[in-house]
């Protein structure tokens, strides 16, 4: 039986996700807005089908739902595009989702209505199951941000204009030593928070805050797009091929004043808040114009994802929470890692071509929001609200 608490938040997401395809016209639920992004609708069935998969399938051996649906809700199956366009209308996917849904809290609530197994001791599964759909949650958010971003608005004035800000120095010191990172074996961690590892740092001082919207101006402004001094090869040709100058969001108005389009539409860009929209390239690009700047901002790095987590559990760091954070180091499995519940989740973003992400995002959910919490991404992704915080070297 699970613990009433999970399965109260498991009911709300469930509810949320729901409702955000609800929310949204028929037309627009099971239509693909970006080319790194499936649909509205997909992003809830697979919610759904994952339940499915372990609770029906793997815990009580009936392939039936599953076996239906399989193609459509399975990553690489067949084409995305595809995917979402064998959809069923909302009304019915809704009508689906809400009655399988509410059966799977049933079992979950319910004594003896589960298998035993080693997958529910300590509400683990649960666990996993809530934080996929949280994680699926926030990429219907960026479905829907990507709608809107392509919605026009010729029509907004900026009321106060951006004006680009050289970046402060304004950095915390870590000195040299051992510190731990992962979880300490809590049921909700990842598998790839595990085991706990005990690492040796040398020395650094990383920024309090992310880069902020005026900061990033300044690098626009210093012609930084233009540069390919600051760019590595690999993001000259995303640059070239994507046709990138500014962050994903950003858009100009009649008067050339920059300004952003957020899930409400356009919006003034606040100076001091997170830059956001941009992808691993182009925080590389921005680090090296910082690192050639003098005085205490040369020799700036992206952050080492231990770096970022050993001043988050310290306290040192301000701003967490309202982007994730580009590192340097790929996404990699700790010493001694063991997959759970198997190795579908976390194993295929292992080898090299997802990079580490940081923090939370301000769509992230709270079950996501923990100190040794690991995101990852392909270097070109750009859609899932991330920005920057810089590493320097230790004086």
């Amino acid at each position: 039986m699970t613990s009433p608490q999970l399965l109260a938040r498991l009911s709300g997401l469930q509810q949320m996700m729901r409702d955000l395809l609800r929310g949204v016209p028929a037309a627009h639920a099971n239509q693909r807005f970006d080319p790194a992004l499936s649909s509205l609708g997909w992003y809830l069935g697979r919610s759904v089908y994952r339940e499915s998969y372990w609770l029906r399938e793997v815990l009580a051996g009936d392939t039936d739902l599953t076996d239906r649906v399989r193609p459509l809700f399975t990553p690489g199956a067949m084409d995305p595009a595809l995917q979402s366009a064998r959809l069923p209308p909302p009304a019915h996917l809704l009508n689906w989702a809400a009655q399988i849904q509410d059966e799977h809290l049933r079992r979950l609530a319910t004594p003896g209505a589960l298998p035993a197994s080693d997958l529910l001791r300590n509400d683990r599964l649960q666990w996993l199951l809530l934080q996929e759909g949280a994680r699926d949650y926030e990429r219907m958010l960026m479905v829907l941000h990507a709608a809107r971003m392509q919605q026009r608005d010729d029509g907004y004035r900026v009321e106060r204009a951006l004006t680009a800000r050289i970046p402060a120095a304004d950095l915390v010191v870590v000195e040299q030593g051992h510190y731990r990172i992962g979880s300490r074996d809590e049921p909700s961690a990842y598998d790839n928070e595990l085991p706990p590892q005990a690492v040796e740092l040398s020395g650094f001082r990383i920024a309090k805050r992310p880069v902020s919207n005026a900061e990033f101006l300044a690098f626009i402004a210093a012609g930084g797009y233009r540069e390919d001094r600051f760019w590595s090869e690999e993001g000259r040709r995303w640059r070239d091929g994507s046709g990138a100058a500014a962050p994903l969001h950003w858009r100009r108005d009649r008067t050339q004043c920059w300004y952003g389009i957020g899930l409400q539409g356009p919006v003034d860009l606040q100076p001091d808040a997170p830059v956001a929209g941009l992808s691993r390239h182009e925080a590389q690009a921005f680090a090296a114009w910082v690192a050639g700047l003098d005085g205490d901002l040369n020799g700036a790095v992206l952050q080492h994802e231990y770096q970022w987590e050993v001043a988050a559990r310290a306290g040192l760091i301000e701003g967490i929470g309202q982007v994730w954070e580009w590192c340097a180091n790929p996404f990699h499995p700790y010493p001694e890692f063991r997959p759970f519940p198997d190795s579908s989740i976390s194993q295929a973003d292992f080898g090299g071509a997802r990079f580490s992400l940081r923090g939370a995002s301000l769509h992230t959910q709270g079950c996501l929001r923990r100190a040794s919490f690991r995101n990852r991404a392909a270097p070109g992704d750009r859609q899932g609200f991330t920005g920057i915080r810089l590493v320097f070297p230790h004086k």
